[in-house]
């Protein structure tokens, strides 16, 4: 029989059911730097397994001594990066007038009446749009010194964050084993083996999807600083960079990158002849950052990424697509990864069922 003090206990503990779950989530809002470290660190664990397993192996290093490698690996190339891009930023700052507000403004007003000039001249309709809309006065330009204020406070924490996860990394590297073992203390032994293989195998799946994740990215920026340097583009190694890395998000970042890759041309290209000289070097370089798409959507993306997590190219590009229908943007970076844990869960607890034998036979 339900009576008013089931009633109130039952709402009682439905209340305070939501205040954990908000306390947890507001708890996990106010850490979430820490939260972003521990991510960035098992990655660069994932990354580092494979560094690690040749030294210890082939080279026959102790473990703290090729864990201490492997972290100095990381630091070089971090380093490298920091002392490649700072100089080339200060050195263009002035040419790109980052601080001048005004100077970009007016160099916008000036592509612009360019374009308008040039679709004119060929009597093409959007001249007028581009003339009537005046898209230049609706831009606020103020925002820019916000935007490198904001840049700064990042570069004076990276520091902090960068100690924070090098420091992270190198427990995880020396002290996977303590780890496993203080985790099959909390595992059912029923469980045990199933969850242990399951991890072993993310592990090993995960290492190789992130290699192959960093090799990808490699080989497209190498293929953009070459197409920017043959025509000249300044800023090549940063806008190749840049470029590349935007190819972490499958399908949409390669547009975005031949969408700032051609702006940054034609700014570049601003005071010359727009018909002559700007149009045809953005067009050619739209041209060969497609080529590199073409080479990387049919060539190295599905050679890498098939080998690295065992599936299929157009398994994959259903994956992609699906999480991107789903969750967005963020969805489609964290697809793969997240498709091969459920494969590799889903082999260990459910082998008998048809459609996981199907998706995990090269498992």
């Amino acid at each position: 029989m339900i009576t008013s003090k089931t009633i109130a206990s039952g709402i009682l503990r439905a209340i305070g059911f939501l205040v954990l779950i908000s306390s947890s989530f507001y708890f996990l809002y106010q850490i979430q730097a820490v939260i972003i470290y521990l991510i960035i660190s098992l990655i660069l664990t994932l990354i580092g397994k494979p560094i690690m397993s040749f030294l210890k192996t082939r080279l026959r290093f102790p473990t703290i001594l090729a864990t201490i490698t492997t972290l100095l690996f990381f630091f070089l190339i971090i380093v490298g990066f920091i002392s490649l891009f700072i100089p080339l930023i200060l050195s263009q700052s002035e040419s790109l007038s980052l601080l001048n507000t005004a100077k970009i403004e007016q160099n916008i007003n000036n592509l612009l009446n360019q374009i308008v000039v040039f679709l004119e001249s060929h009597n093409i309709d959007s001249a007028k749009f581009l003339k009537e809309t005046n898209l230049s006065s609706k831009i606020d330009f103020n925002f820019i010194p916000e935007l490198l204020n904001t840049m700064l406070n990042t570069i004076s924490s990276f520091g902090v964050g960068l100690a924070s996860v090098l420091f992270i990394t190198f427990f995880f590297l020396k002290d996977k084993v303590y780890f496993i073992e203080n985790l099959k203390k909390l595992i059912p032994d029923t469980h045990e083996k199933a969850i242990i293989n399951s991890l072993d195998k993310i592990n090993h799946l995960l290492s190789r999807y992130f290699v192959g994740l960093l090799l990808q990215l490699g080989i497209v920026f190498l293929l953009y600083l070459i197409v920017l340097s043959i025509f000249g583009i300044s800023n090549a190694f940063i806008i190749a960079f840049l470029c590349a890395v935007l190819n972490i998000i499958p399908y949409i970042g390669p547009l975005i990158a031949s969408i700032i890759a051609a702006v940054l041309t034609m700014i570049s290209h601003l005071g010359s002849d727009f018909q002559t000289d700007t149009l045809p070097t953005t067009i050619y370089i739209l041209i060969g950052f497609w080529i590199v798409q073409l080479i990387d959507n049919n060539i190295s993306q599905p050679i890498i990424f098939s080998k690295s997590v065992s599936s299929h190219p157009l398994e994959i590009f259903l994956v992609i697509l699906i999480a991107g229908f789903l969750f967005g943007i963020l969805g489609m970076v964290i697809a793969v990864p997240l498709y091969t844990i459920l494969k590799v869960i889903g082999k260990e607890f459910f082998p008998n069922n048809i459609v996981i034998q199907l998706i995990t036979k090269n498992i």
